[in-house]
Formats: C-alpha cells, structure tokens, sequence
C-alpha cells in the first residue's frame, strides 16, 4: 500500500495528525508492506524568510481575528498535541516561510539513497519539533543545515540546495498536485491514490482506512486457484460421478 501525505511544517495540526497516523500505522498487521511518502504544501507561501511578530499577532491579522480569540485557539491545539506527547509553544514559535525547509525534505527525498524514507521521516520531525516545541527558526541556514547533517545529509549539499533553490520547483509541483487532486487542506493522506484522509483524524479513524484500503487493494479470491500439475481426478459435482 503506498501512503503519500501532504503537509507543511508550518502547520501544528500536521505535525499531531502524522502522531496519530504513526500510532495507526505502528499496530497495522501489514505496516511493513506500506510506503509513506512526504509531500510539500505551504498554507501562506507569501511571508517573508523572518517574520518579527508573534505567532498570535501574524495569524490574527492574517485571518482578521482579534489576538485573544487566536490565543484561545492556540490553547486548544496545544491540549490536542498534548495528548499526543507534543509540548507546543506558540509563545516562541518564530513565524517563518516554510520554503526554506520544504527544500530540505525535497533534497532528503532526493539523495537519501536507500534510506531516503527514513531520512525524510527524520527531517520532518526534526523540523516539526523545531518550530512548534523548541522555538527554532525553519527559516534559519543554521538550523537547517544542523537538522540535515542530523538526519544524515551532507552539510554541503544542504548549503548549496539553499543558496541556489534548485528544488523549489519540485516543492511547487507537489502543492499544484495536490491542487489537482481536490486537496486544499493539510495535513491529507492519500491511500493508493483511492482514498483520501483529511486532517489530524483521531487513530481509529486512520485505523479503519488502513483496513479498508487493504481490503479494496487486496481482495479474496473469487475462485481458488488449482495447485499446478493437478489432472483430472475421481470428484463428484451436480450431475453426478464419473465412473
């Protein structure tokens, strides 16, 4: 089964849906027969690299809410990654373009070799944990350098990726796929290219789409197959048994 999921590493419900998806996935009886692939999405590719306000002070002018309702919500989404074992700090949280770090998943996508998935699980959750848990900058050559080299990328290859921006056209291609295939939110995962999972579902929701995708990808047999080199024997049927 082949899993793709869009998401922004700006996004804190992103970040709780790939826990949930993580604990589906973990007690899934045919999880080692499935492949997760990242995609890149930016919910407000218009900021700038910094951004000197607040999280609540960017978000309540960009959605025209007043500071305290966006301060109510942000206690909200921290209670839900909470229980998910994620510590959010919107206080910290430094407002950045997530261009920058869409690069870095695209370069771990690209020259991970035979463990690129699992270089890109590492990125995205060093990225994650970054901005929402540690108050880091995503926009920062620094911090992104550091969570490359971490995840076992080559520190020159993410210096030269992000002076020169040669894969922000493939970030570009995934948020104009996920445009032509009806998505307008993150986080979603796609099962198969058949299903699609919207948001940070609860684990038995992604539980029961693990199963039913499984069950349509992989359906019983309508007839059973004959053991090779079989002839023709003694068996009876409807009209009758031959002598």
């Amino acid at each position: 089964m082949n899993i793709d999921i869009w998401s922004d590493v700006a996004c804190p419900w992103c970040y709780i849906g790939k826990r949930r998806f993580e604990s589906a996935l973990a007690a899934f009886p045919h999880r080692d027969e499935v492949t997760v692939t990242w995609h890149s999405y930016q919910l407000d590719p218009t900021l700038p690299d910094h951004d000197d306000r607040s999280e609540a002070e960017y978000l309540a002018a960009s959605k025209g809410m007043p500071v305290d309702q966006v301060r109510q919500m942000f206690g909200h989404v921290a209670e839900q990654a909470a229980a998910e074992g994620l510590e959010y700090d919107f206080d910290a949280l430094v407002v950045a373009n997530s261009m920058k770090a869409h690069q870095l998943i695209q370069l771990a996508k690209e020259t991970g070799g035979e463990g690129s998935t699992a270089a890109v699980d590492t990125v995205e959750e060093a990225l994650f944990r970054a901005h929402f848990e540690d108050g880091e900058d995503i926009g920062s050559a620094d911090v992104l350098t550091r969570i490359g080299v971490e995840a076992g990328l080559d520190a020159d290859a993410v210096t030269a990726e992000l002076e020169s921006g040669s894969r922000i056209p493939t970030v570009r291609d995934d948020v104009r796929r996920a445009s032509s295939l009806g998505l307008n939110s993150v986080p979603t995962f796609v099962l198969d290219m058949e299903l699609a999972v919207p948001g940070a579902q609860p684990v038995e929701v992604f539980t029961r789409a693990l199963e039913q995708q499984w069950e349509r990808s992989h359906p019983a047999p309508t007839t059973l197959p004959t053991v090779p080199g079989a002839r023709d024997g003694g068996a009876c049927g409807p009209d009758g048994c031959p002598v």
